[in-house]
């Protein structure tokens, strides 16, 4: 074995040269979001199979499928790398990949960060570690070291080292989720206009438009895009559920059926984000009033397989959230069980989030389906500013926001949901949806005049 150098001067223990470039290629395609990742990686083992850091990315693209059938892929994966690792001279970057991965598979996702944050502070170029870090500072909801763990690495990502563009999209992400969304819509905007095939900056910029209440800014945003995502993997779908979002917004359900059949439900996957894409859709369209007929039933039958692992937390409460909508009370109890059994557990970091955040969640999901309003209140009151520990987008967790502002609505706490809406009417005074809502708790609670105020506001919001 020798050293040799991918497209960003970093070095990697291999047979040859060409290996490192179909591994580097493999990485390219990856960050792209590509359905050619996967063939890329099997081309790469193909070329050297003894090639320590192919086996670490293979195991690591088990991990990110979020499967505990796949975990014993990833373990194997694991072992190979450390067996090959043993007889050649890998460097110190390379062995804390290893370590990274074996702390990823155990589940103690901080360590994990550790060591990819040690790599990016001498090898800020290693695209795996800056990729694989932003994954898990999404999925513990970090949006603070989701910025800064790139701009750490920015400087040296100049304009003219490949993939410089895909590192703008993820700062631009990072700033969206911290709220500077002038500066993320900025640096997004530049690094599509660079790359047009970067899925996640065209995201980024998305989300600045959900968040601001851009409805129509976010559709013709995707809409003018959408011709580069032939090779994008199921991450399209989720820009579709972006759309379909506008266009919920906008009242214009019609659409967004149509684009959860032919778009981003168009493909019966079991995927975790696109159940998480479909459940959280399929909650608001209900809750405004809208018959969603029997798309609940496939999502509910592969949920039911997936009330066990818990590696991730955030997709765990739509899985919770498909079998609690179709009535499943043992898939549903059973979901509660095994999230109390794995609640705490030590050194597993999502059994934290469980322990403080995921199993109070989860039993409010229950009894909204159950129709107890009180309970959801009480469940989800207490634990509302620690929604975010459980991963994913604010636009994402703002589903759970509104099931607790639905459930002050019917419980009914006319009090508290108006002050929650007074909240959110604030954050987002352009919202139809939240002033239509406040209009009901201004009426509940007996203030007709106000009432009518917020409905003409929701009334200019929606015709905006």
């Amino acid at each position: 074995m020798s050293r040799y150098q991918d497209q960003r001067g970093i070095s990697y223990t291999a047979a040859s040269q060409d290996a490192v470039n179909k591994f580097d290629a493999t990485i390219n395609e990856y960050v792209h979001f590509s359905t050619e990742t996967g063939e890329r990686l099997k081309h790469t083992l193909a070329s050297d199979p003894e090639f320590a850091m192919a086996h670490v990315l293979r195991g690591a693209f088990m991990q990110l499928f979020c499967v505990p059938a796949l975990t014993e892929k990833a373990r194997q994966s694991l072992a190979k790398a450390r067996e090959v690792g043993a007889g050649a001279e890998l460097d110190a970057r390379e062995r804390h990949h290893i370590e990274a991965l074996d702390a990823w598979i155990t589940g103690d996702l901080e360590s994990a960060l550790t060591h990819w944050e040690s790599i990016l502070l001498e090898h800020p170029l290693d695209m795996l570690a800056v990729k694989l870090s932003q994954f898990i500072h999404f999925y513990l909801g970090d949006s603070r070291r989701l910025r800064d763990s790139i701009a750490r690495v920015l400087p040296a990502w100049q304009a003219d080292i490949p993939g410089h563009a895909n590192v703008l999209g993820m700062y631009a992400f990072g700033l969206e989720e911290s709220g500077d969304y002038a500066a993320a819509e900025r640096i997004g905007r530049r690094a599509v206009e660079l790359d047009p095939g970067d899925a996640w900056a065209v995201h980024a910029v998305a989300h600045v438009m959900e968040m601001q209440d851009r409805r129509r800014d976010g559709i013709a945003w995707l809409r003018e895009l959408e011709a580069h995502w032939d090779r994008v993997n199921n991450f399209r779908f989720h820009l579709w559920w972006h759309l379909a979002l506008f266009h919920l917004e906008l009242a214009e359900y019609d659409q967004v059926l149509a684009l959860y059949d032919t778009a981003f439900r168009a493909e019966p996957t079991e995927e975790y984000l696109d159940i998480c894409n479909a459940t959280s859709i399929l909650w608001r369209l209900e809750e405004r009033g809208v018959n969603v007929a029997g798309r609940w039933k496939e999502l509910a039958e592969i949920s039911a397989n997936r009330i066990d692992g818990h590696a991730l937390i955030f997709p765990d409460m739509h899985f919770m959230m498909a079998v609690a909508a179709v009535g499943d009370t043992d898939s549903t109890e059973g979901m509660l069980r095994s999230l109390a059994q794995a609640a705490g557990e030590a050194g597993v970091t999502e059994a934290g989030v469980i322990e403080a955040v995921g199993l109070e969640l989860a039993r409010a999901i229950a009894a909204w389906y159950a129709g107890d309003y009180e309970s959801v209140v009480d469940r989800l009151l207490p634990i509302r500013y620690s929604f975010q520990a459980i991963g994913g987008s604010h636009a994402q967790r703002d589903l759970f926001h509104q099931i607790l502002i639905a459930a002050a609505l019917r419980a009914p706490r006319p009090a508290l949901a108006r002050a929650l809406l007074a909240e959110r009417a604030h954050l987002k005074p352009d919202n139809a949806w939240t002033w239509k809502r406040y209009a009901e708790a201004l009426d509940a609670a007996g203030d007709r005049a106000a009432a009518g105020e917020a409905a003409e506001r929701a009334r200019v919001a929606l015709s905006a």
